[in-house]
């Protein structure tokens, strides 16, 4: 396992980390996230990603059971805030949900801080003034070590930056965008100046596409599957994927690897990710996509570029 700085901050996250998203609740227990993170850690994994949102809260309570196994200062755990519940105050990223979000979330994983806190999503109804200082205060507070975006534009994160240093605040230190062969024009593209002049990591989620660009949908969907269990997730599933998974495939068997550890591979050559966050509905698939570490470093130029053609911007 290789450790990456994030962004051009100090701390250093491992090249592969674990997250909980649509797994932690639904396919994993208390003693399956236990198992995971376990062995994740043991492969070197130091960062352990959340959310408020995942499970309704469970996954964050699930997790900090499992974060009993660590010495905290082994470990860099994420949490992200924006769907916190029903109510009025307890969505978006006005002051008041940021401030008692993150204290819900401390105390499910039985925390006095996160080291990373994303804003979920940008809100449109909460001035950006309003969110940077609130982010300030809750790092002034010690809740947290740095706070950064989750699928803002290039636009919202510059505004941000721009308040932050008019008003001398603290900015975001980094994004969480999707990013998988399937979807890269924003990291590759938009996102370019943000590395440069404010030095942003990214911590990207869904490197398989939601399990797409494993070929287990190929020949349709298997009962139990994230796609099989979640409808909403279907749309993104579509014939032309699928003829380009099953090229992708070929490629893969070349270097002796599969589809799944070819694509985590691919995302991982890329200077400006951080971190890849993958995701395990039990230990045997942790296991498998761990063997992208393999993977990358067999991965050739000439390769690259065929999986820039397969899968151009």
């Amino acid at each position: 396992m290789e450790y990456r700085r994030l962004g051009k901050w100090g701390l250093q996250l491992s090249e592969l980390s674990f997250g909980s998203w649509v797994t932690f609740g639904e396919t994993l227990d208390v003693n399956g996230a236990k198992e995971c993170m376990k062995a994740a850690f043991d492969a070197g994994i130091n960062f352990f990603d959340n959310a408020e949102l995942y499970a309704n809260g469970a996954s964050e309570m699930l997790m900090g059971e499992a974060l009993r196994l660590f010495c905290r200062d082994e470990i860099v755990v994420s949490t992200k805030i924006f769907w916190g519940g029903n109510s009025p105050n307890q969505t978006g990223l006005c002051w008041k949900h940021l401030v008692e979000g993150t204290k819900r979330s401390l105390k499910r994983m039985n925390l006095d801080y996160v080291d990373l806190l994303f804003c979920h999503r940008p809100d449109p109804h909460t001035p950006i003034e309003e969110t940077v200082r609130a982010m300030n205060h809750i790092i002034n507070q010690g809740w947290a070590f740095y706070w950064g975006t989750s699928e803002w534009s290039r636009e919202q994160i510059e505004d941000a930056h721009h308040f932050a240093r008019e008003n001398h605040l603290i900015g975001p230190s980094m994004e969480q965008p999707q990013y998988n062969l399937f979807c890269r024009k924003r990291v590759e593209e938009e996102y370019l100046p943000l590395y440069s002049q404010y030095g942003m990591g990214t911590t990207i989620w869904s490197p398989l596409d939601s399990g797409i660009l494993t070929g287990k949908y190929n020949e349709g969907l298997p009962p139990g599957s994230r796609l099989f269990r979640h409808e909403w997730l279907r749309e993104n599933l579509t014939q032309t994927k699928i003829e380009k998974v099953k090229k992708l495939q070929k490629l893969a068997t070349k270097i002796g690897a599969t589809t799944t550890q070819l694509a985590i591979a691919w995302c991982l050559q890329n200077p400006h990710v951080s971190t890849v966050i993958l995701g395990a509905s039990d230990l045997k698939q942790l296991e498998h996509n761990l063997g992208a570490i393999r993977v990358k470093k067999e991965m050739s130029e000439t390769l690259v570029k065929e999986l820039d053609a397969l899968f151009p911007i």
